[in-house]
């Protein structure tokens, strides 16, 4: 009877670190996290005004909350110089749009969907990626 409890007990921890494992999903919220870590794949691009001009149709943003709760950094694959200390406000339940958009530099993100025309200094990033 006891090695049956044992058994039955290592069965449920099993169970569990499975579960624990396969809770984190692409359905996290960017909104909702007070940490948030996500890869977006499709299409990206990066300008310099000089030689510089990257676009890939298969590129990644992976994106994550800093410790301020409001500020946000970009890694772009390809050499793409990364976008760090953005900050954003939350639009509806779960959208996050950069705090100062405008006509030139927009950036909008949820669970799903990430999208940035970002123009700073004669440099231009763009994104149009999903999750």
């Amino acid at each position: 009877m006891k090695k049956a409890i044992k058994i039955l007990g290592v069965c449920m921890l099993a169970v569990f670190a499975v579960l624990s494992f396969s809770s984190c999903s692409h359905d996290d919220d960017p909104t909702n996290n007070d940490f948030f870590a996500g890869t977006y794949k499709g299409t990206i691009t990066y300008k310099d005004g000089g030689s510089t001009n990257i676009s890939t149709d298969n590129g990644s943003v992976f994106v994550t909350k800093i410790a301020s709760g409001t500020k946000y950094n970009f890694a772009f694959s390809n050499s793409i110089p990364d976008l760090n200390g953005v900050e954003f406000e939350q639009q509806g339940d779960h959208t996050l749009v950069m705090i100062g958009s405008s006509g030139t530099s927009y950036i909008r993100i949820d669970n799903n969907e990430l999208k940035i025309l970002f123009i700073k200094d004669g440099k231009t990033w763009t994104a149009n990626c999903t999750r």
